[in-house]
């Protein structure tokens, strides 16, 4: 975005209000910012933050999908980059309503543009925010109806919530390490599938664990191999 435009200016000024704790001094310059909004483009950015600061669901709902139909005005390479997060805002703001099934559309439409976001600091948080709804709303979508939880044992992310959850109580960083960043980035794809596959072998093959967690993580392990029909090596 240009750092100089005015609408931006606002808005960078509003999160920096936020960061000091004053969210009502960020919400009148947010608003502002929308008032002051030129054109479609200045209109979505100011959308976006002032969608921030609603008292209550249906009008964060409702800011968003402003935010998001003004993104689609738009077009083009300008907002490429923003759906990712629109789609994210979408999904959290179904799901605070109640409606699962729209929330985990939005997160599966998120997982598809998630390669349009630039690499760094806020790639990274797109993709965990984009892998937690997804697999928060399934779960939840599976608790709602026959068969139970996804989260369950027996599943992959049953099992691997649970060797994650040992891990955190041992306080053992050396697995975690590599372990957290491909599974919280995990948005289902045989890339990420591969790349989780690959740390979760690292830590099986170093034995750092103790007998009980070795024999999760290789239950982990084959469980994903029989999902993507990889060979586990010997």
């Amino acid at each position: 975005m240009d750092a100089g435009n005015h609408v931006v200016r606002l808005c960078v000024r509003g999160m920096e209000a936020e960061a000091r704790g004053e969210d009502e001094a960020a919400r009148r310059l947010f608003l502002l910012a929308w008032q002051d909004a030129k054109d479609d483009y200045e209109a979505c950015v100011a959308a976006h933050y002032v969608a921030r600061h609603q008292a209550t669901p249906e009008d964060t709902l409702r800011w968003n999908q402003e935010c998001l139909d003004r993104a689609d005005r738009v077009g083009g390479e300008r907002v490429r980059g923003f759906y990712a997060s629109l789609y994210v805002n979408m999904a959290r703001a179904h799901r605070d309503l109640g409606d699962t099934a729209v929330a985990h559309g939005y997160f599966v439409r998120a997982a598809d543009r998630v390669r349009d976001v630039p690499d760094g600091d806020y790639g990274r948080w797109n993709r965990f925010a984009i892998a937690e709804g997804l697999r928060e709303t399934a779960a939840e979508s599976a608790d709602a109806g026959p068969g139970g939880n996804r989260m369950a044992a027996g599943t992959v992310d049953g099992v691997l919530s649970s060797l994650l959850t040992a891990l955190c109580a041992r306080n053992d960083l050396k697995a975690l390490g590599l372990i957290l960043p491909a599974y919280l980035g995990d948005l289902g794809s045989e890339e990420d599938r591969g790349r989780l596959r690959s740390a979760l072998h690292m830590v099986h093959a170093a034995r750092w664990l103790p007998a009980e967690d070795q024999k999760v993580l290789g239950e982990a392990i084959a469980m994903l191999a029989e999902k993507t029909g990889s060979s586990i090596p010997a």
